[in-house]
């Protein structure tokens, strides 16, 4: 009898802390789908005069993380400002149709005022690459990036992952 007092003591000092009291899993977070067909019909169906940037689905991807899968269309004649988002949102980039020139990193130049994103008309000292369809690019929160050089209109994808909950979910 004391082998078996023993033998229980043993078995729960050596458990590791609250292995009894543990909670059931929470369930899991349904996936997200997206087709080619949803978001170029999506993408098509935005205004052609401006640069358009719209979501297409804000989802929780759990633990205070949000995922955000945003259609881009930019006419040609509007490569827009160079920008620096204050935020940690992380943006990843799938160019879906067209050519252009994307700068990042470096430094804002010629400042424009403004509240929350910071904008310029150019960057400076700035990495700079050709982008075509199918290239991808992943841009990390607070860094600069401009496109420079439109060759012609461009459609891409932009996937924003927020760790701050900035997004609203759609």
């Amino acid at each position: 009898m004391r082998f078996v007092y023993l033998a229980a003591v043993a078995v729960l000092v050596a458990a590791p802390p609250g292995v009894a009291a543990q909670a059931p899993p929470a369930p899991a977070l349904p996936a997200t789908d997206v087709t080619f067909v949803q978001l170029m019909d999506f993408i098509n169906g935005l205004p052609k005069d401006r640069i358009s940037d719209s979501p297409v689905r804000i989802v929780d991807a759990g633990n205070g993380l949000r995922m955000g899968i945003y259609g881009v269309y930019r006419p040609k004649h509007l490569p827009g400002d160079a920008v620096l988002h204050e935020a940690k949102t992380s943006e990843t980039y799938v160019m879906l149709e067209g050519s252009a020139t994307l700068v990042t990193g470096g430094t804002l130049a010629a400042r424009k005022p403004g509240e929350g994103t910071l904008r310029g008309e150019r960057i400076d000292g700035g990495v700079s690459r050709r982008v075509v369809k199918g290239d991808v690019i992943v841009i990390p929160g607070r860094t600069p990036h401009w496109w420079s050089e439109l060759e012609s209109d461009i459609k891409y994808m932009i996937i924003r992952s927020d760790p701050e909950s900035r997004l609203t979910l759609k």
